[in-house]
C-alpha cells in the first residue's frame, strides 16, 4: 500500500502537476514558478524603478532643519482603468454604488461603451440620455460620461466604428459601402459634437486586422474613419487604435504593426496603440498555472517590444483572466496570474495603462467567462481585488515623511503622478502644496 502511495504521488508531481506545498497556500506549479523565476522578477523590478518613477526636486525657504515633510501620492499618471459597462446595472443601489466606488477607489480610468449598434439601435435615435431603452452591458453614455467626470476618472470612448459583424454598424445601415460613408461621417462628427473633449481618448477603429471576418464596411474605412475623427475632435482628445491578442502569433502582430504603420504614413493621427489579453477559456488559467507555455513573460515582452516600433505609446486595453473554476484555488489562481502580468506590463517603458474587462462575475458578454471579474456575483471583492489594490493603492504609490536639510533642498525618488506635500513653517503654521511628478526635477519651490 505506502508503495502505490508513493508511485501515485509521483505521478501527480510530474509534468504540468508538479504542485508545491498546498499548506503554504500555494496553487502554481513549480513550472510556472520556473517560468515566473526570481531573475525574471529582479529584472521586471529593476524596470518599474527606472521605468515608473522619477526624482522629485522640493526647495523650501527658511525651512528649520529637521522639520517633518509629509509626502503624500495622491493620483497616478499610470492609467488603471476597467470597463464600466453594468454602471447602474448590477441588481440594488448598494450594489451599484459598490462597482461605482471601484473606479476611483481602485481605477483612475474607465471604458465607456459606444459600441454604435446598441448606442443607435433606432436610426437617429441615439441612447444618450438617461432613461433610454435598456441595453445589456450598454448604459446610456450621458450618465455615465457625466458620473466619471464627477470623480476625475480618465475615459476611453470604445468604440467608434467596429466591423465585427455582432457588435458593428447598427442594423439598419444601408447594404452599399458608398452609401454607408457619410453615416460614418456623420456619427463621428456627431459624438465630438456631443462631448467635445470631455472624453479623454477614443478608440476609434476596434480590431481592424482581421478583415476576412469584418461586416460590409466602406472600403479603406480604418483610414477614413481617423480623417473624419481628426477633422472632428479637439487636438486634445486622443485618437487610437485598438486590435490584437498577446495569444496571436508573431505573423499577426506584424499584420497589426503593419497596418498602424502604414496610417501614420498616411498621415493619420494615432495616438495610442490598443493591446488586448483575453484568457476566455477557464481551462487556459489551468493549464497556465501547471506550467503551460503559454503567455511566458518572453512571449509577452517580444510583442511589447515589437508593438512599441509604431512609435506610439501602448494600452493594455482589454484584460481578461478568468479563474479556473469558482473555488478558493481557483480565485487564487486567477490572482496569481494577473499578479505576473500586470508587474510585466507595468514594468514596460512603453505601457501607459492597464483596463481590466469584465469587472463583475458573470457581467460579461455571451460566449465570455463567469468567472474573469475581480468581484464575485454579490459585488464581493475576490482575492484579484485585493492584489490589484494592494499594488496599484500601496507598493506602486509613495508615501514618505522627509526630514528637511541644512540648505532646504529635499530630494525623493518616487511613482509617477500628483502628490501633495505638507509641513509646518518655522511659525509653527501649516502649509500645502500639490505637484506632479513626471519627469526629473519635477517639484516645487517656497521662494
Amino acid at each position: 500500500m505506502k508503495a502505490k502511495y508513493t508511485l501515485l504521488m509521483l505521478c501527480c508531481m510530474i509534468n504540468f502537476g508538479k504542485v508545491s506545498s498546498q499548506s503554504s497556500g500555494d496553487v502554481m506549479s513549480e513550472k510556472y514558478r520556473d517560468i515566473w523565476n526570481d531573475q525574471v522578477q529582479e529584472k521586471i523590478d529593476t524596470d518599474i524603478e527606472k521605468n515608473r518613477k522619477a526624482n522629485a526636486v522640493l526647495k523650501f525657504e527658511n525651512l528649520p532643519r529637521d522639520t517633518d515633510i509629509e509626502v503624500k501620492q495622491i493620483s497616478h499618471h499610470f492609467l488603471f482603468g476597467g470597463n464600466i459597462f453594468l454602471f447602474g446595472d448590477c441588481g440594488s443601489p448598494e450594489k451599484n454604488k459598490q462597482y461605482e466606488d471601484t473606479f476611483g477607489d481602485l481605477f483612475n480610468a474607465a471604458t465607456v461603451p459606444f459600441y454604435w449598434r446598441t448606442l443607435e439601435p433606432v436610426k437617429g435615435e441615439p441612447r444618450y440620455e438617461a432613461g433610454s431603452s435598456y441595453e445589456y452591458r450598454r448604459p446610456p453614455t450621458d450618465p455615465v460620461v457625466e458620473f466619471c467626470e464627477s470623480k476625475g476618472i480618465n475615459m476611453n470612448g470604445h468604440a467608434i466604428i467596429y466591423g465585427q459583424p455582432q457588435w458593428g454598424p447598427p442594423l439598419w445601415m444601408p447594404k452599399n459601402r458608398k452609401e454607408m460613408e457619410p453615416y460614418f461621417e456623420d456619427h463621428i462628427r456627431d459624438l465630438a459634437k456631443r462631448y467635445h473633449g470631455r472624453v479623454q481618448r477614443w478608440d476609434v477603429v476596434n480590431e481592424p486586422t482581421d478583415q476576412a471576418n469584418r461586416g460590409l464596411m466602406p472600403d479603406d474605412y480604418t483610414y477614413k474613419s481617423f480623417l473624419w475623427a481628426m477633422k472632428y475632435f479637439p487636438d486634445s482628445v486622443l485618437l487610437n487604435i485598438n486590435d490584437s491578442d498577446m495569444h496571436w502569433d508573431m505573423t499577426l502582430y506584424r499584420r497589426y504593426l503593419e497596418i498602424v504603420r502604414n496610417l501614420i504614413d498616411r498621415g493619420i493621427r494615432i495616438d495610442q496603440v490598443g493591446l488586448q489579453m483575453h484568457i476566455f477559456n477557464p481551462n487556459e488559467s489551468r493549464e497556465i498555472a501547471r506550467g503551460a507555455n503559454i503567455l511566458t513573460p518572453e512571449k509577452i515582452e517580444q510583442r511589447l517590444d515589437l508593438m512599441a516600433d509604431a512609435g506610439r505609446p501602448l494600452h493594455v486595453s482589454e484584460v481578461t483572466v478568468s479563474a479556473p473554476d469558482d473555488s478558493d484555488a481557483g480565485k487564487q489562481i486567477q490572482s496569481e496570474i494577473t499578479k505576473n502580468l500586470y508587474r510585466l506590463w507595468f514594468s514596460h517603458p512603453d505601457v501607459i495603462g492597464i483596463t481590466w474587462w469584465n469587472v463583475v462575475d458573470g457581467g460579461a458578454a455571451p460566449g465570455e467567462p463567469s468567472f474573469s471579474g475581480i468581484y464575485d456575483k454579490e459585488l464581493k471583492p475576490k482575492p484579484v481585488y485585493y492584489l490589484l489594490d494592494k499594488l496599484i493603492n500601496r507598493e506602486w504609490k509613495t508615501n514618505i515623511t522627509l526630514k528637511a536639510p541644512k540648505d532646504g533642498v529635499v530630494h525623493f525618488r518616487g511613482f509617477k503622478g500628483r502628490y501633495v506635500v505638507n509641513w509646518k513653517d518655522k511659525s509653527g503654521k501649516m502649509n500645502q502644496r500639490e505637484f506632479d511628478l513626471l519627469k526629473d526635477g519635477d517639484g516645487f519651490e517656497t521662494y
